[in-house]
């Protein structure tokens, strides 16, 4: 028998392995009590308190609530610009946006002289990138700062959460707006998105060497959201460009590196590193690996960090070439590795003079913590699954690669939501699809959707023994589509009546044990053996049934039309007077559509 202390006190946020540590259990017997619970967490994953405490009572222990002594660095997070002596320029944060196909890509390709476009999905963005660029013979030799640090993030609509991301992070956003299209609704939910978060706009008006191209239009358009070009009176950086060709892409890069030294952007390379991820995801061999925009400071490889409720030393650090290097400054972006679990898309990074002190951080951190929960499946509560409810719900387990796009994925998910139906998430992460997935979608009859991800050798086969369905996609809208059609089907049609003819109930010839028969009057339409007929009596309905036969005169007829009379004979007992008004009908079961 396992010896245990019976009372623990832990902190709000504990990782599986020092809980199994504080009480003095093996790992394996607390991971396989959470599993029981209905959570599949890793050793190194964490459990909140309510989670310990549920647990704890199953393996014989008084769990209590630790109390806090001490906040380490009293939430150093809110330190996003040093007030240091040690200020110089710093490279100014791009991002370029705008409405699909308008050629945010190929803008970014011909920047870096690489070819994105060609391997994204149905030619779409499909992640975040970061890299940067540096202007070797400016036209402006007084420029003081040459180089720029460029974030290309996704314009589909369902990337919107990305976007808002975007707008947070950037110093300066480059709308790019096709001169043969027009400004598009992803093109005003950028200029809102920017002007909401005082970020300055530069326009960028592509393909001006097409024929169809109208720069004219695009500038009236654009002044109706008050970007009124600098030609025009106005104070908007407007540079005519062909992505594809290159024409006017220098100038464009000049003037962002001008409106950089107008904002006067300065950074303290000598501070402790802060910075923002803005991608992550598990890689093979790496573990948890982060992209981090450095906002201020510099970290240095081998440092401490906590991002979010991650923490960890920083293993790996590599520049957006992958190439490996020591430290980074402020506005640059580095690959980073050497965390202990997942950090959240959005999440600070702070660096710290040891790795207790970032463990503690990431630990406060989570205590306000209200972004999606990476890699542990969310507790299934047995008294809601066995609950009767009319909502239809569809049960999803979603995986993805990275972070950013599982966040579009949900946002796009959680607006497909009404009084009668919506979607279930019962569990999301990073990675591949394993066999937990399976097993849990089978304890929940869910549906699991993948998106650019695999599906491990042993999780496919145990799929297709449980017959469990498992969906792999490329295009994150396609994933939203399936979806909706799966709702669809849980859905009952929708019964539509359509009407085919109508009248009145003229005499009852006949109303015995034997049969009923009526004659009336055919005013609109026709009336047709085996239609659906439905009777009022002062527009109220009261009664409905088939039509067995009808009659016209004494022969037998299939259906009778407008403007004459006819008999019908209906089932015994049918309740149906002279004066009657009535509609022949067919019923039409109509599959829902989810919008």
């Amino acid at each position: 028998m396992v010896e245990t202390e019976k009372k623990i006190q832990i902190p709000e946020v504990i990782t599986v392995k020092e809980f199994a540590d504080r009480a003095n259990l093996p790992v394996t017997v607390v991971i396989s009590d959470l599993i029981k619970n209905g959570v599949l967490a890793s050793i190194n994953e964490t459990i909140d308190f309510e989670t310990a405490s549920i647990i704890g009572v199953d393996l014989g222990l008084e769990v209590e609530l630790e109390e806090k002594t001490q906040k380490v660095n009293a939430f150093k997070s809110e330190q996003k610009i040093s007030s240091g002596k040690n200020m110089v320029f710093r490279p100014p944060v791009v991002t370029v946006m705008g409405h699909v196909d308008h050629g945010k890509t190929t803008l970014l390709d011909k920047i870096r002289e690489t070819s994105v476009a060609a391997g994204e999905s149905g030619g779409i963005t499909q992640h975040i990138s970061a890299y940067q660029v540096t202007l070797n013979k400016p036209k402006n030799k007084d420029l003081k700062n040459k180089t720029i640090t460029f974030i290309d993030t996704p314009g589909h609509a369902a990337f919107s959460a990305m976007r808002e991301h975007g707008t947070a992070i950037t110093d300066i956003v480059v709308l790019i707006v096709a001169a043969d299209d027009g400004v598009m609704p992803q093109t005003i939910e950028v200029i809102k998105q920017a002007q909401g978060n005082n970020v300055p706009l530069i326009v960028a008006i592509n393909k001006t060497d097409l024929p169809d191209s109208d720069v004219t239009k695009i500038k009236q358009q654009l002044s109706e959201y008050d970007l009124v070009p600098e030609d025009w009176g106005g104070k908007t950086i407007m540079v005519e460009i062909s992505a594809k060709s290159g024409l006017g892409v220098d100038n464009l890069l000049e003037m962002i590196l001008l409106q950089a030294e107008i904002m006067d952007l300065k950074a303290d390379p000598a501070e402790t590193a802060v910075g923002i991820v803005i991608e992550s995801h598990m890689e093979r061999g790496a573990g948890p690996m982060a992209t981090v925009l450095i906002e201020n400071g510099t970290l240095r490889r081998g440092e401490p960090i906590a991002i979010g409720s991650a923490y960890g030393k920083v293993r790996i650090l590599e520049d957006y070439r992958s190439e490996a290097i020591e430290s980074a400054g402020p506005s640059t972006p580095v690959r980073i590795a050497g965390l202990k679990s997942l950090p959240d898309f959005g999440a600070r990074l702070l660096a710290f003079s040891s790795e207790k002190e970032a463990r503690e951080n990431a630990f406060l951190a989570q205590e306000g913590h209200s972004s999606i929960k990476i890699s542990t499946a969310k507790r299934i509560a047995t008294e809601e699954n066995n609950q009767e409810t009319e909502k239809r719900e569809l049960n999803l387990i979603v995986k993805a690669d990275v972070v950013g796009s599982l966040e579009a994925i949900q946002k796009s998910l959680n607006e497909i939501n009404s009084t009668d139906y919506g979607i279930k998430v019962i569990a999301e992460g990073v990675g591949p699809i394993s066999d937990s997935d399976v097993t849990l979608a089978r304890a929940t009859k869910a549906i699991i959707l993948g998106f650019r991800i695999s599906i491990a050798g042993v999780a496919k086969h145990l799929a297709e023994k449980e017959n469990i369905q498992t969906k792999i996609f490329q295009v994150i809208y396609e994933l939203i589509d399936y979806a909706k059609e799966e709702l669809a089907n849980l859905l009952p049609p929708e019964i539509i009546e359509e009407e085919l003819g109508n009248g009145k109930v003229l005499a009852i010839f006949r109303d015995d044990k034997k049969g009923f028969v009526a004659g009336g009057s055919v005013d609109n339409g026709k009336i047709t053996t085996g239609d659906e007929i439905k009777f009022f009596q002062d527009k109220d309905e009261k009664y409905r049934t088939k039509i067995l036969s009808l009659r016209r005169e004494k022969s037998e007829v299939k259906e009778s039309v407008s403007g004459t009379e006819c008999g019908f004979s209906l089932p015994a007992g049918a309740t149906v007077a002279a004066g009657d008004a009535y509609i022949a009908f067919k019923t039409i079961y109509k599959k829902r559509k989810i919008k």
